[in-house]
């Protein structure tokens, strides 16, 4: 079978992969409300269209930090790519070159930067950092991401340290053997092997690795160690929108982790208008959070983000297909995109504002 939406890559990665690797994949933090909020944000929002507009030359080509894309939206940053195919990030980079799609390598990827850069060359890519205490480490990976052509860098800022995923307690998850953080020295991540009953051995790793002291004051220190543009990922407020611009941040990228960090907070969808009315026009904010459809791309662009990151479908395309599979769930997201702008009489990237959509009502039940 051809998966023809993206719930449907899911099934048959869900088919063929360990359930525990799935838990990981697919938990949240807590009760999982967060995670269940973001896929339901989307369906609060319904399109308004257009008739009689010239739509026979749809384009959604866009430009992020001076690079193109085909289209406005990259891979989220997400840990060892390897547990859902042997080849893991270097399939995922293949695809998203292929795709014309942004690419943000995780700290924690299980093939090194090199190898990921090499295969495609100029393609655009990011390195995506979480704020270690070992600072020796973290400035060797910015110097490495320099060298091989990474073209900013994303600092997860909702993390000081992993949520607490019942799933995975229950799992007692750990990195299976043979599988490392390969950019990481593996004295750093040798308690993510580790773990018992009740236990995770990711959140143990991160307690153990992540600096949870890290303020604003800190972002000159990094600066002064990198000409690269800085990303923050993970503002959910417009107070820290602003803090992020006026300490000379580049990008915002509104998230909840995917329902990952701290359960409860409000899907990225929500506060994505508010993020955006307090940074300056033009201000580069992206956002990712429960994307499962290019109408839900269309509806991210519509209320203000320059570009959409897609996390977990990725994994199920690679999951089950591959560097084929990821693409085809790329190539997918970019097809539904363009359906929906046809469709609704917007032809280009600049017709999706807010006049594209409308609330669903608040005392209607939302549409299933």
């Amino acid at each position: 079978m051809v998966p023809l939406t993206l719930a449907e890559h899911g099934a048959l990665a869900k088919s063929l992969l360990p359930a525990a690797t799935w838990d990981f994949f697919e938990g949240g933090a807590g009760s999982e409300w967060s995670r269940r909020a973001n896929l339901d944000a989307w369906r609060r929002h319904v399109l308004r269209p257009r008739v009689l507009v010239d739509v026979s030359t749809p384009d959604c080509g866009t430009e992020l930090l001076g690079a193109p894309l085909a289209a406005p939206f990259g891979v989220a940053p997400m840990a060892y790519h390897q547990l859902a195919h042997p080849d893991g990030e270097i399939a995922t980079a293949r695809a998203a070159a292929e795709a014309g799609a942004l690419l943000i390598v995780s700290i924690f990827a299980g093939r090194t930067l090199e190898q990921i850069a090499a295969v495609a060359p100029g393609a655009p890519r990011w390195l995506q950092l979480y704020w270690l205490r070992d600072r020796e480490a973290l400035t060797g990976l910015v110097r490495r991401a320099e060298q091989a052509d990474y073209r900013a860098l994303v600092l997860t800022v909702d993390a000081p340290k992993v949520g607490r995923r019942l799933r995975d307690l229950r799992n007692a998850f750990a990195l299976p053997p043979g599988l490392t953080a390969a950019n990481l020295d593996p004295e750093l991540t040798s308690s993510a092997r580790q773990s018992a009953a009740g236990r995770s051995a990711i959140e143990e790793h991160s307690r153990q690795q992540f600096d949870a002291a890290v303020s604003w004051a800190d972002l000159a220190w990094l600066r002064r160690h990198t000409r690269l543009p800085l990303v923050l990922k993970g503002v959910l407020t417009a107070e820290d929108a602003r803090l992020a611009v006026e300490h000379g941040v580049d990008a915002l990228i509104v998230s909840n982790h995917g329902g990952r960090q701290l359960d409860g907070v409000p899907p990225a969808l929500t506060v994505l208008p508010e993020v955006v009315d307090a940074v300056p026009a033009g201000y580069p904010v992206l956002m990712d959070g429960g994307l499962r459809h290019g109408s839900d791309l269309a509806k991210a662009l519509a209320l203000g983000a320059r570009a959409a990151l897609v996390g977990r479908p990725v994994l199920w395309g690679l999951a089950h297909g591959g560097a084929d599979g990821a693409r085809a769930v790329l190539d997918l997201l970019r097809e539904e995109l363009l359906d929906t702008m046809v469709l609704a009489g917007r032809p280009t990237l600049a017709h999706l504002d807010r006049s594209a959509l409308a609330p669903w009502p608040a005392d209607a039940p939302p549409p299933l």
